[in-house]
């Protein structure tokens, strides 16, 4: 399955998804018009407040939306099953951290992030779980 170009257009997708989602984090002035989206979807659903704008958290989410912006481009450009796995291990990563952060409260839109991150996460990591399992026991 990993050689399977269905897998190759799952790591496409994924970095697709990572582009539309980030982008907006890439620099400051994008940064606060996403803020301000966020802020109005989490009050409007009553889903919990979103922080006010600060310095520093900009910078964290300029650092993070840029480092993103240029691994999609990548995956995108460059798309490849090894691409596949490593973004599969940033998801687990990403859907940790986040759960922790909804454990601390952070605003339930989280939920929608989480949801997609497990889903592509599970997706690009299984097909290599397998072929471990199926390397192990042949």
């Amino acid at each position: 399955m990993i050689g399977h170009p269905a897998y190759r257009r799952l790591v496409r997708a994924s970095a697709w998804y990572d582009l539309v989602v980030t982008i907006g984090f890439a620099t400051p002035w994008t940064y606060v018009l996403v803020h301000d989206l966020l802020h109005r979807v989490t009050e409007h659903f009553g889903l919990g407040t979103v922080p006010p704008v600060e310095p520093m958290q900009i910078l964290f989410a300029n650092l993070m939306g840029s480092v993103v912006v240029v691994w999609s481009l990548l995956r995108l450009l460059r798309t490849s099953a090894l691409h596949g796995l490593y973004d599969g291990i940033a998801r687990v990563l990403f859907t940790l951290w986040q759960t922790y952060a909804l454990y601390h409260g952070v605003t339930a839109v989280l939920w929608l992030f989480i949801v997609v991150e497990m889903v592509f996460g599970v997706a690009q990591l299984l097909p290599w779980l397998s072929r471990r399992t199926c390397l192990a026991t042949g």
